[in-house]
């Protein structure tokens, strides 16, 4: 339907960010002649002395408290209709005014590390400061690779030409390769996935080779934007003086690379159980071994689901009651009279889901919820996890405190799907709807757990190479690509002349050191899910007290805190164990 169309109790309600566009482009303007204008009044001042820097930190929390509302309503209204010319309009004037006062603040965290370490340190510990302490800690940490200000300046207007390999690939990939059609349907990367869970194995094929043809024509141009990308990433890391792109990327979240490393290593002595997972695909297709285009086709015939979206919300309420009742019916009035969720699928709409908010907003939730889709309600609950991630996040802290981390958003959502796969598991009505659930669920942690490290395993071995000296070629990353297929997959799965192209349609690896943070987070939140389901109070107590730690303190301190630690390798060991567990029980069911 058209937007126009869409019933206004089906849509979120943004009027409690702005009441009209117009008020929005008011209080821009607003914020263009104070803010903006203000905000480079407070260099040489920060440094001064307790009360210049108490000033300025006064001044910055209002000033970003209105700038992330502007950004907030401009970003949703974009979201809900980008087909909508005055709603683009408005994330371009946004994005515009937001750059001017990026720009005008270039001196900020600079000039606060000029200050003398012991004075900063006597400022992290004095009451007057307790809502900035943990933002000077965390900013007194980096000083060693933050640059001066001229060369910040220099980086700052270097960061839009280097960060355009991910543009370029986005676009190479998503508007000028055309894809053709297949059974006169178009194949893009979006519809990819769908051929390759159709049951028809010829239709899962064409697309395979279709899509990866396309690939192989461009593999020299593909390979050379995702050298690039490497290349900048070392770049940042040696003008910031770290030892390696890696050590960059989980310095920010005092991540230790061991971290990284036990993933791995973990994961590599769970692949005889993922191997028996394809092994027992292939006999349930009805194949000695089945083919790379095979592996994600559901092995479940016939169980249909169909619920509303009110059928689904009560759904929800229920798997999350471990939880109690002040987190249920906070979500349940959320996703329903205080309109935190825009639901359906309209014209111009962006496509999937997510959670977005700010620190006084709604945390809004953008859906496209088709009532077809058990998977569907899974994404319900994983959003309304971000959500009540950042409700307790925000009620709990001050607003330098409340933004968390990625590595801890992932934990709070995927614990909310193992609570609803528990429950439908649980009160499945025949042996056929808890094999089909079951078989989701092992597709999932598969998909997060394994193949996400298997994906950030390549990305590090991608950027030891480059940080060695050694050429990256297009021949050395399809190389090491088909090692991780061949170690990953194993036996039973054939791979086909193009499957190592794979590693070169993967748009997360522009983001380097980012994957990891999925399989890690599935790990946590299959071992906080197990201790709230079996535990005690205490258990839930402790994992309510990870919601509400905001970004207090580091995320593995925080996890720490729930009851989990990632630092050791035990959490990944259990989610494969639980991966086995599930992998029984469904061999079992459908062995009848």
């Amino acid at each position: 339907m058209k937007r126009s169309e869409i019933d206004i109790n089906d849509t979120w309600d943004l009027t409690k960010l702005f009441k009209s566009d117009e008020a929005f482009t008011e209080a821009l303007e607003a914020f263009k002649q104070k803010e903006v204008a203000e905000a480079a009044s407070f260099k040489g001042v920060l440094s001064r002395d307790k009360e210049g820097l108490l000033s300025g930190f006064a001044w910055l929390k209002e000033a970003d408290l209105k700038l992330e509302n502007l950004f907030a309503y401009a970003q949703l209204k974009s979201s809900e209709d980008s087909s909508n010319v005055n709603n683009q309009k408005l994330l371009s004037q946004i994005t515009s005014v937001y750059a001017m006062y990026i720009s005008q603040l270039s001196y900020w965290d600079t000039e606060i590390l000029c200050i003398d370490d012991k004075i900063l340190d006597s400022y992290i510990s004095d009451p007057d400061f307790e809502e900035v302490s943990v933002t000077l800690s965390r900013l007194k940490r980096q000083k060693a690779h933050v640059l001066s200000e001229k060369e910040e300046k220099i980086l700052a207007a270097q960061m839009e030409v280097g960060g355009k390999a991910s543009k370029i690939f986005s676009d190479l990939t998503n508007v000028d390769f055309k894809f053709g059609e297949i059974n006169g349907k178009p194949l893009t990367q979006s519809t990819f996935g769908l051929f390759l869970k159709e049951k028809d194995e010829e239709t899962r094929k064409a697309a395979y080779e279709q899509l990866y043809k396309v690939y192989a024509d461009h593999q020299f141009t593909l390979a050379n934007i995702y050298e690039t990308s490497i290349r900048q990433d070392i770049f940042s890391s040696v003008v910031r003086g770290y030892k390696s792109t890696r050590q960059r990327k989980l310095y920010g979240d005092n991540v230790d690379e061991k971290v990284y490393d036990n993933l791995i290593e973990e994961v590599h002595k769970g692949l005889p159980i993922l191997h028996r997972y394809y092994k027992l695909r292939a006999k349930l297709m009805g194949k000695d071994k089945i083919h790379h285009y095979d592996v994600y086709t559901s092995l479940v015939d016939g169980y249909e689901s169909h619920h509303s979206y009110d059928e689904a919300v009560d759904m929800i309420s229920k798997a999350l009651q471990p939880l109690g009742e002040e987190y249920v019916s906070t979500l349940v009035a959320g996703l329903t009279t205080e309109r935190w969720v825009d639901k359906y699928e309209n014209e111009g709409k962006r496509s999937g889901a997510f959670s977005s908010g700010t620190y006084t907003s709604d945390p809004y939730i953008l859906l496209n919820y088709n009532e077809e889709s058990l998977r569907d309600i899974f994404t319900i609950i994983h959003e309304g996890g971000h959500s009540m991630h950042s409700h307790y996040s925000n009620a709990n802290n001050n607003f330098f405190n409340a933004d968390y981390t990625i590595f801890e958003a992932e934990v709070a959502s995927t614990f909310n799907e193992q609570l609803l796969a528990h429950y439908l598991i649980n009160n499945s009505k025949s042996d056929k709807e808890k094999a089909y659930i079951l078989g989701k669920q092992l597709d999932d942690v598969l998909a997060t757990l394994f193949r996400q490290t298997m994906f950030a395993e390549y990305e590090h071995k991608m950027h030891v190479i480059a940080e060695s000296g050694q050429p990256i070629t297009v021949d050395v990353m399809r190389g090491e690509y088909k090692k991780l297929l061949e170690l990953y997959f194993g036996d039973d799965v054939i791979l086909l002349e193009n499957s190592d192209l794979e590693g070169l349609r993967i748009p997360h690896f522009y983001s380097s050191y980012y994957v990891y943070k999925y399989a890690t987070g599935i790990s946590a939140a299959i071992a906080l899910s197990n201790k709230v389901l079996n535990g005690t109070q205490k258990d839930l107590d402790e994992y309510m007290s990870f919601l509400k730690s905001g970004g207090s303190k580091f995320p593995i301190d925080t996890l720490k805190m729930a009851g989990v630690d990632m630092g050791s390798k035990e959490p990944i060991d259990n989610a494969i164990k639980h991966f086995e567990n599930m992998l029984n029980e469904f061999e079992e069911i459908v062995s009848k």
